[in-house]
C-alpha cells in the first residue's frame, strides 16, 4: 500500500467502465499515452491483463469484470474522506449535549427551544448543569457540544466567544413593605437579602464585593440557584439580588417588580465555549449560529429600563470601576422610577 499510487484506482475505474483506453483517458483528462502507461502499471500490480483486444474491440477480463463493483463502492467511500458531511437541520436526529447554569437555562433555553421546534424538531437537547472546571474530567470535556458561563477561565481544548451580557437588579414582590427605597443605600443594607452560594464558592458574589467596599447585606437564606432566590422573594420579604434578565424572564409568573440597586455591580458577560475539534463541524456550526441569534435577541439592559439609582455613591461606582474584574461597563442608566415592572420595560 505505501508504493501504490492511489490515482492508478481513478484509472482502474475509467478503463473497466470504458474498456477502451483512449476514452477511459478523455474521461479522466488524461491523455492516452499516459493512460496506457497506467495500465502497464496497473497489470502489473494485479498480474492480470485487465484489458485484452478481442478481434477489434477490448474486452474485460474475468478479474477486471469482479473489480468493477468493489472499486466504485471503494473510490465513493475515499471521496467521502474529503467531503463535507451534510446536516439537515430539518431531519438530522443528531443529539447534543449543553453545560449552562440554571440562570442561563431559564433565560437562553425557551426561545432557544421555539426555534429548534421550527428549525429541527427532530434535534435532541439534553443540559447538564455547569462544573467547576477542576470538576471536569476530560472525558467529561470530550462529550460536551457547547457550554456557556459567566467564568472567563479558558477550558483547555475550546474556543469562546461572548455571548451577551447582564446587570444585577434587586427582585422583591409586588407589594414588597420596602420597594422602590431600597435603591437607597440604608434600605438597601436594613433589608433581608437571600443570597446565591453556588456548588464550589463559599460566598455570594456580590457580597464579596460589597465587604470590599466595607459594606454588609443582612442574609437572611442562603440558596444555590437564582431560580431559587427569585422563587423565595415572590413569596416572602427576602431581597434578590440577581441578573436582570432573569428577572424579566421570570416576572409575569412569578409577580416580581425589579428595583435598581443603590450601588452600581456593573455588567455581567456570558460566554459560549464550543471544542476546537467541532469548530468546522457543520452541526456545531448550525448550532452555535442558533444560540448566537437566539442570545442577541434577548432584551438588553436598555429595553429592560433597569438602571443604577440616582442616590448612589459616585466614589463607589468608581473603586467598582477600578476594581472589576468581569463586570466591564461603566456606563449608568436612569430610571424614571425606582419600581419598575418587568414586563413594562421589555421591547416590544
Amino acid at each position: 500500500m505505501a508504493s501504490l499510487d492511489l490515482n492508478l484506482l481513478v484509472a482502474l475505474d475509467a478503463l473497466v467502465s470504458e474498456a477502451h483506453v483512449g476514452r477511459a483517458a478523455a474521461r479522466i483528462g488524461l491523455s492516452q499515452p499516459a493512460a496506457s502507461h497506467s495500465l502497464r502499471r496497473l497489470r502489473e500490480i494485479f498480474r492480470d491483463p485487465l484489458l485484452v483486444r478481442v478481434g477489434s474491440k477490448m474486452e474485460l477480463t474475468p478479474r477486471a469484470r469482479a473489480l468493477r463493483l468493489p472499486l466504485a463502492q471503494a473510490l465513493d467511500q475515499v471521496r467521502g474522506l474529503f467531503a463535507g458531511e451534510a446536516f439537515n437541520p430539518a431531519t438530522s436526529t443528531r443529539r447534543f449535549l449543553l453545560m449552562l447554569p440554571d440562570l442561563v437555562a431559564d433565560i437562553l433555553m425557551p426561545p432557544l427551544l421555539k426555534r429548534i421546534t421550527e428549525e429541527a424538531p427532530n434535534i435532541r437537547l439534553e443540559v447538564t448543569p455547569w462544573r467547576s472546571p477542576p470538576m471536569m474530567s476530560d472525558e467529561f470535556l470530550r462529550s460536551i457540544d457547547l457550554a456557556i458561563c459567566c467564568v472567563v477561565e479558558v477550558l483547555i481544548g475550546f474556543h469562546r466567544q461572548c455571548l451577551y451580557s447582564d446587570t444585577d437588579v434587586l427582585a422583591v414582590r409586588k407589594g414588597h413593605p420596602a420597594g422602590g427605597a431600597l435603591n437607597q443605600l440604608e434600605a438597601f443594607l436594613a433589608a433581608r437579602h437571600v443570597a446565591v452560594v453556588g456548588i464550589g464558592r463559599r460566598a455570594d458574589p456580590i457580597d464579596t464585593w460589597l465587604r470590599e467596599k466595607g459594606l454588609e447585606r443582612r442574609i437572611g437564606l442562603v440558596v444555590p440557584s437564582y431560580l431559587q432566590a427569585l422563587r423565595v422573594a415572590s413569596l416572602s420579604d427576602l431581597v434578590a439580588f440577581v441578573p436582570a434578565r432573569l428577572i424579566a424572564a421570570l416576572s409575569g409568573p412569578l409577580s416580581l417588580l425589579a428595583v435598581r440597586p443603590p450601588v452600581d455591580a456593573g455588567v455581567d458577560e456570558q460566554f459560549m465555549f464550543y471544542p476546537r475539534r467541532s469548530q468546522f463541524d457543520p452541526a456545531s456550526v448550525w448550532l452555535r449560529a442558533l444560540v448566537s441569534r437566539t442570545a442577541n435577541e434577548l432584551p438588553d439592559a436598555e429595553g429592560l429600563g433597569l438602571s443604577v439609582a440616582k442616590g448612589m455613591s459616585r466614589t463607589i461606582v468608581a473603586r467598582r470601576q477600578r476594581n472589576r474584574v468581569v463586570r466591564t461597563t461603566g456606563r449608568k442608566r436612569r430610571l424614571p422610577s425606582a419600581e419598575v415592572p418587568l414586563a413594562a420595560g421589555l421591547k416590544s
